[in-house]
């Protein structure tokens, strides 16, 4: 008889997970996301919640996975049925959990948030003082499937705390700074000392990236700056590949050496806009890997992330390509280059 899997493990033979190179490996955040279905009011007046799958780095797997890509995430959970439930949820979402390892310590996290569309969707992370993905160890890397990744998706988070920053910068190290090696700026205040402790660590770890994503606050951690033509500017001195700057109402920029392109926003009735980025992200590995022009990427990866917006949760409203090209079809405003 063969004895049943902890959560977290995998049947494959392998540490890394099986044969072939995964399209994408992400590292960072994971947990349970718990919403209310109560839209308009403060968490004190809801009285009914559903529960997700949800963390930026695993959402970013789960929606690359929806778009038919092979797909890994590094991270830890608690040893609780939440840990058990990230790991199955993740597995069932198209995600490999051979990477997502349970460890004693702190519980695996929780995060609420409150709806008041279409701009206001407070967060509270339930995530203190640490949390098992903050505790991955360069010892822990599956640092062969991180190496030969085509797209290896880590996140701001993730520099926040010790061992989880060395282990950032030990995976970056094995990988070389090959092509598609992404930072997403996904910077929240509330994980961080202070900003400028945020700018010391992104600063070092654009050392070693090849495609930075934020919006304009996160730019300015990044490279001191708001306007989104500058901030692109100063990513790329930083020897990136490509940057990646999101506008709000003014829509997406993305710039390389060779050009820029600007796509505007899809319009959308916002339901809860937290994981558009998220839609966005998974929506862009796979055009890159697809080797899509720039501009059909950002606005393929622009409908990706309205599609979400429009629905209450992240990882199980990702979209598939068939779902985005169909509302490509009905009508899109065209991006600009130069």
């Amino acid at each position: 008889m063969t004895a049943p899997r902890s959560p977290g493990t995998s049947t494959s033979t392998s540490r890394e997970g099986g044969p072939g190179t995964y399209d994408l490996v992400a590292m960072g955040r994971t947990g349970v996301d718990i919403y209310p279905l109560q839209s308009g009011v403060g968490l004190a007046e809801v009285s009914t919640f559903q529960k997700f799958l949800g963390g930026s780095a695993t959402n970013v797997a789960v929606a690359a996975a929806r778009h038919g890509r092979r797909t890994a995430l590094v991270t830890r959970t608690g040893r609780d049925p939440f840990g058990a439930y990230v790991a199955s949820e993740a597995e069932r979402l198209g995600v490999d959990p051979s990477f997502i390892e349970p460890v004693d310590g702190p519980p695996t996290p929780v995060t609420f948030c409150e709806l008041f569309p279409p701009d206001d969707f407070p967060l509270w992370f339930y995530r203190y003082p640490t949390a098992p993905d903050l505790l991955v160890t360069p010892e822990s890397l599956p640092l062969d499937a991180i190496r030969q990744a085509r797209v290896y998706w880590s996140t701001v988070t993730g520099l926040s705390q010790e061992p989880s920053r060395a282990a950032h910068f030990a995976a970056w190290g094995a990988r070389g700074r090959a092509t598609h090696t992404v930072l997403d700026l996904d910077y929240r205040p509330m994980f961080w000392a202070d900003a400028a402790d945020a700018t010391e660590q992104v600063s070092r770890a654009l050392e070693h990236v090849t495609v930075a994503v934020g919006n304009r606050e996160e730019c300015e951690v990044a490279v001191g700056e708001t306007d989104p033509q500058r901030a692109a500017d100063a990513l790329l001195d930083r020897g990136l590949q490509l940057a990646v700057v999101k506008q709000g109402p003014k829509g997406v920029l993305a710039a390389t050496r060779e050009g820029r392109v600007e796509v505007p926003p899809h319009p959308v009735d916002v339901v809860n806009g937290l994981g558009a980025g998220d839609a966005f992200g998974g929506a862009l590995v796979h055009g890159l890997l697809a080797g899509w022009p720039l501009e059909e990427v950002l606005c393929f990866a622009n409908v990706a992330g309205a599609i979400v917006a429009a629905r209450l949760e992240c990882s199980t409203a990702m979209p598939t390509e068939a779902e985005v090209r169909e509302r490509l079809a009905a009508g899109l405003v065209h991006g600009s280059s130069r």
